[in-house]
């Protein structure tokens, strides 16, 4: 009787063992046909089973479960990622027993898989659908954690399409694992768009040179990215009205980048935001001593003097600018503004004169100075019209102080001008 039971319990677990076989060779066998509805069909019987799966029948189910959900880019979000759930499964358990039987192809897969996520990401920015964008830069990076530069693109497409959350969630992620973006870019051409494409790593970018999809290839060194993120996460914050989330932000990225030149500037225009206007000066004279020849962040100084009246200072940092580019649009009509600016105050004081003579010779002393005031802004309008010679703008104060000061020829010239730049616009 021992017998027939110990033999009947043999039939038993072989039997079982045949039922387990059948039911992934079901999945297989679908897959293989792109029958991915019957394919997933198969999976969810198959589950049931995967406890008592022997390790040839368990590697053979994540392989086909995981091309099952994808269903070739078709699956849902929930079947896509469950589908890399799947294949991550498979290469640890494969990993673990030391036989690599289905890896080398998966390898396979999660490039095409990459790949594809990689388009219909480009594909998706390109449509500012930020959302399915961000989700799919996500995903290429959960093909290949090795390839945290997807994972930063997530996060700044989020940013993009202020899906705050979500971009949070990855800059967390991000600096939590120590990423700063600095290392070798790996670029490479695509032969049927004729577009440059960035890779994540070396390994996928010859893969895709083999395949012949690519050519051309490059590499690059990335500068660091740490400031930008903390800059991102800062101005999120300031955004939902957490001020000192944002310095917060800032300080947990000073830790790993100390001197980030790009660290301090966010820093700076987050202070300027919150109206701590000594704090973004002191900020912005760090970041020059890094980059002393940043012409943007001369202007900027221009013009927080100039917002606080201190018009010595101003022409200084504006006068700085155009020294560093002599074609520094910008800096040469604030100089315009700042002298024009002072004009006011000449008015202010010939209003309050009397009708003494004393007052007349004083009137006319600052009738002077306030003609002075035109003539010295008439050279930086000039230079700017050499540069770019349809600023309206510029063209338009030049033939007022032209009209103030007497010059009928150059006023009725600019004149033309104006009216001809208005009626073409």
């Amino acid at each position: 009787m021992k017998k027939y039971a110990i033999l009947g319990l043999v039939l038993m677990i072989c039997s079982f063992a045949i039922a387990q076989k059948k039911e992934v060779k079901e999945i297989e066998k679908a897959v293989k046909n792109n029958n991915f509805a019957d394919a997933k069909s198969a999976v969810r019987s198959a589950e049931a089973l995967l406890s008592s799966m022997d390790a040839k029948t368990k590697a053979k189910f994540y392989f086909f479960k995981g091309q099952a959900l994808y269903a070739n880019g078709a699956g849902s979000d929930p079947e896509i990622n469950e589908a890399l759930n799947s294949f991550k499964a498979l290469t640890d358990f494969e990993a673990q027993s030391g036989k690599l039987v289905y890896t080398p192809q998966v390898d396979q897969i999660k490039l095409n898989m990459s790949n594809a996520f990689i388009q219909k990401a480009s594909d998706a920015l390109e449509q500012k659908k930020y959302d399915v964008s961000a989700a799919n830069f996500d995903r290429a990076y959960r093909v290949s954690p090795t390839d945290t530069l997807y994972l930063f693109n997530s996060a700044t497409v989020a940013v993009m399409g202020k899906i705050y959350d979500k971009a949070l969630k990855i800059y967390d992620e991000l600096l939590e694992m120590g990423y700063t973006g600095v290392g070798v870019e790996y670029f490479a051409r695509d032969v049927d768009t004729g577009e440059e494409q960035s890779f994540g790593n070396e390994t996928i970018r010859s893969l895709s040179l083999k395949a012949g999809t690519h050519d051309n290839a490059r590499n690059e060194m990335s500068e660091s990215k740490v400031g930008e993120m903390a800059k991102n996460v800062a101005l999120i914050y300031v955004e939902q009205g957490d001020n000192d989330k944002a310095l917060e932000a800032i300080e947990r990225a000073k830790l790993t980048s100390p001197n980030d030149f790009n660290l301090l500037i966010s820093e700076a225009n987050i202070q300027y935001k919150i109206g701590n206007k000594e704090k973004y000066i002191e900020l912005v004279n760090q970041a020059l001593n890094i980059n002393p020849n940043n012409v943007d962040l001369y202007f900027n100084l221009g013009v927080i003097a100039a917002e606080d009246k201190n018009y010595e200072e101003a022409s200084k940092y504006y006068l700085k600018a155009m020294e560093i580019d002599p074609t520094y649009i910008n800096a040469k009509m604030n100089m315009v503004a700042l002298i024009l600016d002072q004009e006011q105050g000449i008015i202010n004081e010939m209003n309050d004169l009397g009708s003494s003579a004393a007052d007349d010779k004083k009137y006319e002393e600052l009738r002077e100075s306030r003609q002075e005031l035109y003539k010295d802004a008439i050279p930086y309008l000039t230079d700017v019209l050499e540069n770019n010679p349809d600023n309206l703008s510029a063209v338009k104060t030049l033939m007022n102080i032209y009209s103030a000061v007497g010059d009928e020829e150059n006023f009725k010239a600019m004149k033309v001008k104006a009216d001809a730049l208005e009626n073409n616009n």
